[in-house]
């Protein structure tokens, strides 16, 4: 069993990277995200682990399940096992949702307009000069919180960088909005999160962080209108 084991997990494990994983971030709002999914995970197996537990237990040695009235493993089994696993799942939810609220002194956040239609999307950049528009890149500055505010051509999509933040719903007739904040600069990968059509799979975009100075460079000289 330790053999497969070796081999298998570092094919597992090598899923969790790449530019559109949520389990490897590059921003505050991911890495609580990701911080929430690990606990789950761990508490998934504790709780697996309880069960399987109790279920050889019996198997092997049904006098002890005997004993036990069928209420009380309802009552144990199902109530009292479980509740500290999930009080604590909903503490560190709770403690992590706090890391994806946008808060006052969090600096002077970059708006950007993200507009999707079937099967694209488009930025506007409306705090830079001259309101320069990208089709298919997203492009944001290093340490900087970006307010992207999210509106829909036709049907309802759903804007994802999974190494930056959480998911916002672009809905037709909606203005909705998500924060990213990324602290390292590089290339992610960012996706339509909602099915939306028979082009679903290939509306995806690219999300580029750049220094600041270079970031307002790039779009006042080869996007501004």
């Amino acid at each position: 069993m330790f053999p497969v084991v070796t081999l298998v997990a570092p094919i597992l494990l090598a899923g969790c990277a790449g530019d559109a994983s949520a389990l490897d971030p590059a921003g505050p709002g991911a890495r609580a995200i990701a911080r929430l999914w690990w606990v789950m995970f761990f508490a998934a197996i504790v709780l697996f682990a309880l069960v399987m537990g109790l279920f050889a237990l019996v198997m092997l040695r049904p006098s002890v399940g005997a004993r036990l009235p069928a209420g009380r493993w309802i009552l144990w089994g199902g109530l009292v096992m479980p509740l500290p696993v999930l009080l604590a799942l909903l503490f560190v939810s709770l403690a992590q949702g706090e890391h994806l609220l946008a808060r006052e002194g969090d600096g002077d956040p970059l708006r950007i307009e993200a507009h999707a239609r079937q099967w694209q999307w488009e930025f506007r950049y409306v705090d830079v000069e001259g309101g320069p528009v990208t089709t298919g890149v997203l492009h944001m500055p290093v340490d900087r919180p970006v307010d992207v505010v999210t509106v829909s051509a036709d049907v309802i999509h759903s804007l994802w960088v999974p190494a930056l933040g959480g998911k916002i719903d672009a809905v037709p007739g909606h203005r909705n909005h998500v924060r990213l904040l990324a602290d390292r600069t590089g290339t992610f990968g960012g996706l339509c999160a909602e099915y939306c059509g028979t082009g679903h799979t290939t509306m995806r975009f690219e999300v580029q962080v750049h220094e600041p100075d270079a970031f307002l460079d790039l779009l006042e000289r080869n996007f501004a209108e």
